[in-house]
């Protein structure tokens, strides 16, 4: 009896490792040809060369992952599929539209030429290969331009519409909004020198009667840089070589229309010249 009991434990144990066999054998398997579907715009060549196998290879179903992630990463696809039709394997695809048009309207303070070169840096422009996690980041980008100019009311939207041949459209509408003005400067660890003296190597200014024409009253990141390089060579020329601007805040305020800044420095000591050798 137990031998009998022994008997049908290894029938049984045989018939299970077979059919693992035959699931192996299944799912691997020499690969004849490769067929690519779905390919509207890119070249065949072009996924042959991505893709990590080759005619005559075993494939394997583990094999399937590596390989749609190679798709993916060309970042030409939005989808990929990968099955068996015999011995050959099929690999079927759905591109990612391209751009065939990039419209921008409501801008003023930024051309249009410096706001595509922009969108171009992060891959948005015509004819690439469109990708809609992308364009936040564009809009990101846009803003950030706007910003350095003051303009941090501006509202940009973007929308996408389909065109003819797997293409889209991508509409870009600007309100720029006003500059926002500087209400205040304020300089802290100046004692050699006033903070008036020192506001007057300045381009940027507070609201007056000319600044209405100049705009010198508008916030502009590029303009502040500029004088906060002229108030080092103030206090370099006199003597101060010691000097160093040790932090700047720009604050704005809950309406996005006014700027405070504050300069925090440390001037150091003076250095003059006692002798001039020469020769």
């Amino acid at each position: 009896m137990m031998y009998a009991l022994y008997k049908k434990l290894l029938l049984v144990l045989f018939i299970s490792l077979s059919f693992m066999n035959l699931s192996f054998a299944a799912d691997s398997f020499v690969v004849k040809d490769i067929q690519v579907e779905g390919l509207e715009r890119i070249d065949v060549g072009t996924v042959y060369n991505e893709i990590p196998v080759e005619v005559g290879q075993t494939f394997s179903i583990d094999d399937t992952a590596s390989l749609v992630r190679a798709l993916y990463k060309t970042g030409f696809f939005s989808d990929a599929k990968v099955y068996r039709d015999g011995n050959d394997l099929v690999i079927d695809v759905v591109e990612r539209p391209s751009i065939g048009k990039i419209d921008v309207t409501g801008n003023e303070d930024i051309s249009t030429e410096e706001l595509k070169k922009a969108l171009s840096d992060v891959g948005i422009a015509d004819g690439l290969t469109f990708d809609a996690s992308v364009l936040a980041r564009v809009e990101q980008e846009m803003l950030q331009q706007y910003y350095a100019r003051g303009k941090y009311g501006v509202n940009i939207k973007s929308t996408v519409k389909d065109l003819p041949r797997n293409r889209v459209a991508i509409d870009i509408t600007i309100s720029e909004g006003i500059a926002a003005k500087i209400r205040k400067i304020t300089l802290v660890g100046n004692e050699a020198y006033s903070s008036d003296e020192l506001l007057d190597e300045f381009t940027s200014t507070t609201p007056t009667w000319t600044t209405w024409i100049t705009g010198d009253d508008q916030y502009s990141k590029e303009k502040l840089t500029g004088d906060l390089e002229s108030l080092r060579s103030y206090y370099l020329d006199r003597g101060y070589m010691e000097f160093k601007i040790d932090s700047t805040q720009v604050s704005i305020t809950p309406d996005k229309k006014d700027i405070y800044i504050t300069i925090n420095m440390t001037e150091g000591k003076q250095y003059k010249i006692k002798a001039i050798n020469c020769g």
